[in-house]
């Protein structure tokens, strides 16, 4: 796929993985329209990049994510890429009496049903350009899961999902792309050992290198390692990905 010239939307850009690939796709040509929940953090984080957007969106509000195609359609008709980033986690322990159904019911509300509902809603308008893409971010523990138990499930959901969706839309113009990182060196990653993973510029770097070789599910990082020990045997990849009780970097 053509990783130049694009008008692309990122959801969940204010930080992280989709900061990184917010500066590194605008530099190549794309407008890249951000999405944030925090509008301070969003103007912040928009403010030194060129060709650049910045749209408050919160994608687990519907009134939200209408406003926000609406908008697209409106000022930006030649959208073809949306690169779904946005993440919520929960650290907690599944034997300690933890309120696993909250826990479970907040990250799949942003970890999937809002990916699905936001895909379903910017189709029509991907479908119209000459070439277009989904991408959808998931982790290495959609695979096997790891310290966080319902994010990991949360993750595999939308790894299932992605599987359905690339098949559903394989005779169209829509490309659908997975994204898998390891553990990533972000605030967001920082409550399970962030600090002892690789950068979100390498994570983005590899989205960009996927994209342009049409590799649809990006292993980045040690997410490789972990597939490729996940086919050999799926009790092997577990101890290695739970080993110390944190995720592999």
């Amino acid at each position: 796929m053509n990783t130049t010239n694009n008008t692309i939307l990122i959801i969940g850009s204010s930080a992280g993985i989709g900061l990184s690939m917010a500066k590194q796709l605008s530099t190549l040509g794309n407008h890249v329209i951000m999405t944030g929940r925090n509008e301070a953090n969003l103007l912040k984080a928009a403010a030194p990049l060129q060709n650049v957007t910045a749209i408050v969106c919160d994608v687990t509000s519907e009134t939200d994510v209408d406003r926000l195609i609406a908008r697209v359609e409106k000022e930006f008709p030649k959208l073809n890429v949306i690169i779904n980033n946005a993440g919520h986690a929960v650290v907690y322990n599944l034997a300690s009496g933890a309120d696993t159904y909250k826990n479970a019911k907040d990250e799949m509300e942003t970890n999937f049903f809002s990916i699905a509902r936001i895909n379903d809603k910017i189709l029509p308008l991907l479908s119209r350009q000459k070439e277009a893409a989904i991408v959808n971010v998931s982790s290495v523990v959609a695979l096997v899961p790891g310290s966080l138990p319902t994010y990991s499930a949360s993750k595999a959901a939308l790894h299932s999902y992605t599987l359905s969706l690339r098949h559903a839309l394989a005779d169209t113009n829509v490309k659908v792309f997975e994204l898998m990182p390891p553990l990533v060196n972000t605030e967001f990653s920082a409550p399970i050992g962030g600090a002892n993973g690789i950068s979100p510029d390498e994570v983005a770097e590899h989205l960009i290198k996927g994209m342009a070789d049409d590799t649809y599910e990006i292993h980045s990082g040690k997410t490789a390692f972990i597939y490729d020990l996940f086919r050999k045997s799926p009790q092997e990849a577990f101890a290695a990905l739970n080993a110390g009780r944190a995720p592999i970097n």
